[in-house]
């Protein structure tokens, strides 16, 4: 969330800040009339409370004189005070309440360098890449036999049954069979195995609780799109950003230790609320999938090295699979609401003939460490302060694996996978028809 002492010391930065994301300015004078109010309220509870005070020093007093009278009828006005502090304090609540309510779904300010734009039309590309680019080869077409898409493909090769998915748990929830499963298991390992350099490698639980899921800035905000368990009140969780945030929620570390990374591979589940009709078909977009993400914990002068490192990481994969892929950066009115920059990759689909997003790339600056309280104690002295978070896909499976299907397949309908997976598939890359 961001810092209220931003609203009261230049509330006029914070508007034109959120003014690039569409958000009114009338929002922000909410918010300020929130905490003047509240700080009226908290300024009038100090002083109902050191007049108790002075009212208990002053019956001491009294009594010290013997005056029970006088000592009496103070009692009696310092109960009154305190009565009515007390009830006072129902409103500062209520009032502390009605602002973190407001900061909550109130979006992060987008960096400066963050391109502007009201959509996903106004989004940056900054570069592309495939295979041969270095060596001058233009930009590829794919054969009639690769325009083929993956659904077909998996079907005619018993590697993608979408009925059977749908009978178990209904519609945008695939099964994955025989290769089509190993495919996705030998991903998981590939990109695990390239992140073991740098990235403590976690495993998670898949379900969280309500403060955790909160402080990555998925709730209140995306309420809708998460799958929540309300006998226990837990929530599966829609990527592992939101339990890998969390990792450190309410402590203070040492300077000394960041940046902290964390890799984890887990399932993630997404009600795709808003996505009826819209690129159903196939694995294109599902409930429930697999990703390898990667979360940085960092200094504010070191969280753009992390944010480059998990790019590069990001792309590094691409080309180890030989995907063609490109970057785009995100314009202020498309990045999520926690964040203040990222970097979408997409790869090239020869099947479906368009772009698909398998990764995003995002710096939040201080935004959920403060939801999470994530703070770390400077090496030089000081404050504590907070950290800053980093998160991005390395990968997200299902586009990939579609990817890789269409692009691999051969004219005689099998498929040949990169090479760089053969390790993680037994030294088998060839797809060919079940039995």
């Amino acid at each position: 969330m961001l810092d209220i002492r931003l609203l009261r010391d230049d509330p006029d930065a914070i508007k034109a800040g959120l003014a690039r994301r569409g958000v009114d300015g009338a929002a922000v004078d909410r918010l300020i009339d929130f905490d003047v109010a509240h700080r009226a309220l908290l300024a009038r509870q100090e002083t109902l409370r050191q007049e108790v005070k002075a009212l208990s020093k002053a019956v001491g007093q009294a009594k010290k004189e013997r005056d029970e009278v006088r000592a009496s009828a103070l009692a009696e006005q310092s109960r009154a005070v305190g009565d009515e502090e007390r009830r006072l304090n129902v409103d500062v609540e209520a009032a502390a309440e009605a602002i973190r309510s407001a900061l909550l779904v109130t979006p992060n300010l987008p960096a400066e360098d963050c391109p502007d734009g009201e959509s996903e039309a106004d989004n940056v590309e900054t570069r592309r890449w495939w295979p041969g680019l270095e060596q001058g080869f233009p930009f590829p077409t794919f054969d009639e036999h690769q325009q083929v898409p993956h659904w077909e493909v998996g079907e005619a090769l018993g590697i993608l049954d979408l009925e059977r998915g749908a009978k178990m748990s209904g519609s945008m929830f695939p099964l994955f069979r025989g290769m089509g499963a190993r495919l996705l298991r030998a991903l998981t390992s590939y990109a695990l195995a390239a992140h073991a350099d740098a990235y403590e490698e976690l495993r998670p639980p898949t379900f969280v609780l309500t403060e955790t899921i909160t402080a990555t800035g998925h709730l209140p905000k995306f309420a809708d799109e998460a799958y929540h368990i309300e006998r226990d009140d837990l929530w599966a969780i829609p990527t592992a950003e939101v339990p890998l945030t969390s990792m450190h929620r309410g402590e203070i570390l040492e300077e000394a230790v960041l940046p902290l990374r964390f890799t984890a591979s887990t399932p993630c589940f997404r009600r795709e609320a808003g996505s009826a009709g819209r690129d159903t078909r196939g694995v294109l977009r599902v409930h429930e999938f697999d990703k390898v993400e990667l979360v940085a914990y960092a200094t504010p002068e070191g969280a753009k090295a992390a944010f480059d490192d998990i790019l590069a990481r990001a792309e590094a994969l691409l080309r180890g699979l030989g995907l063609t892929y490109r970057v785009l950066d995100l314009c202020s009115g498309d990045i999520g609401a926690s964040s203040k920059r990222t970097f979408d990759l997409e790869v090239y689909s020869p099947g479906c003939d368009r772009w698909l997003e398998v990764s995003s790339v995002s710096w939040f600056g201080d935004y959920q460490a403060r939801r999470a309280s994530v703070r770390y104690r400077p090496a030089d002295g000081g404050s504590p302060q907070f950290v800053h978070t980093l998160n991005g896909s390395a990968l997200a499976w299902p586009r990939i694996w579609a990817a890789l299907i269409e692009q691999g397949r051969q004219a005689d309908g099998s498929v040949e996978l990169p090479e760089v997976l053969a390790p993680f598939l037994g030294g088998t890359t060839t797809v060919t028809p079940r039995r």
